[in-house]
């Protein structure tokens, strides 16, 4: 093959072959394991040129590959395969669950704590929601748990303006059709009123847009405070605002299954990614060594009000209030 490089023979070669006579994963597959970003978006960097395979830019992703093949997103190799890690996250409201946000906003990934590896969200939480979010290292595990067909309960804590009678919110169980969408079965259970407020344990399975605030608004209710509390077997109990958990490996595999494990690919037995600090360069170390001594010689000058203030306005910028007064609610466990 005349003008041709061994590296697209090759790509061109693999792709031409179906996946059952090809040894490997698919290559989206093994992007979105990596943490990159989800199958459905590796998918697409493809179909924009974005991923190589050994060298040679492809365009489909049908195309299975090996630990011997060398992957790069953007001329960036793809760093070795990782454990599959989870994390619960306490998401603020006022954050949106995106790596970017073409309207500045913040974003959730931009909160996080220094140190975590690279994370996608399982699901997501609208601006004004709050509570359990779950993230991951493993985009093969965030497909699985975010299709409604896994049947996994979400079960929030809603505050919501206005009068309900339980009778109204079990009618709810047999699903409900707004605007031409159908919802599916939602529990639904009225706990307490709170001067013109209610409050409400609402458990759906699919998560589609704003499910909960549409359906409670064909009963007549404003939700002004939604608050993940569960998700499946994984549930919010007294993490702090903003704080994120690791899920330890037997914890995991007992609360995911054998048949999601499975589905999902999960890889309990890689080993752990630690991102290696390098040292700067010697010149670069000089100019460091340079502007400390320079800082030592000249007298300490206060910056005012900036002085020690930033991280309390920080804290502010995402401290809630309940404007019906009193203690914050907790996050009672469902009723059996």
């Amino acid at each position: 093959m005349a003008g041709t490089s061994p590296a697209m023979t090759k790509a061109s070669l693999m792709s031409d072959k179906s996946p059952s006579q090809t040894p490997g994963e698919r290559v989206a597959k093994v992007i979105a394991r990596a943490g990159l970003a989800s199958r459905r978006e590796a998918e697409s960097w493809i179909a924009a040129g974005r991923v190589s395979v050994n060298g040679a830019v492809i365009s489909s992703p049908a195309l299975n590959v090996t630990p011997s093949d060398r992957i790069a997103v953007d001329d960036t190799p793809l760093r070795a395969h990782e454990r599959t890690r989870l994390f619960l996250y306490h998401k603020p409201r006022g954050l949106v669950t995106t790596h970017s946000d073409p309207e500045g906003r913040d974003t959730i990934f931009r909160a996080l704590p220094k140190g975590l590896p690279r994370l996608i969200s399982i699901g997501r939480l609208d601006i004004n929601t709050e509570g359990l979010l779950l993230l991951t290292n493993d985009g093969g595990l965030a497909r699985i748990l975010e299709l409604p067909a896994t049947g996994w309960l979400r079960r929030y804590r809603v505050r919501a303006l206005g009068r309900v009678r339980q009778e109204a919110l079990d009618r709810l169980r047999g699903g409900i059709k707004i605007q031409g969408i159908h919802y599916g079965p939602i529990e639904a259970t009225l706990d307490r009123e709170q001067g013109a407020n209610v409050w409400l344990t609402f458990g759906i399975r699919e998560g589609k847009n704003r499910e909960v605030r549409k359906v409670l608004e064909t009963l007549g209710l404003k939700v002004n405070r939604l608050i993940r509390a569960a998700f499946g077997p994984f549930e919010l109990g007294d993490l702090d605002d903003g704080a994120v958990k690791e899920v330890e490996t037997p914890e995991m595999r007992a609360k995911l299954g054998d048949q999601i494990i499975a589905d999902a690919g999960v890889d309990f037995e890689a080993p752990l990614f630690v991102e290696e600090r390098k040292a700067p360069p010697r010149h670069s170390r000089a100019k460091l060594e340079t502007r400390e001594t320079e800082s030592k010689s000249r007298p300490s000058v206060k910056s005012g009000p900036r002085s020690g203030a930033r991280g309390r306005d920080d804290k502010k910028k995402f401290r809630r209030r309940d404007r019906t007064g009193g203690p914050r609610p907790k996050y009672p466990k469902p009723r059996e």
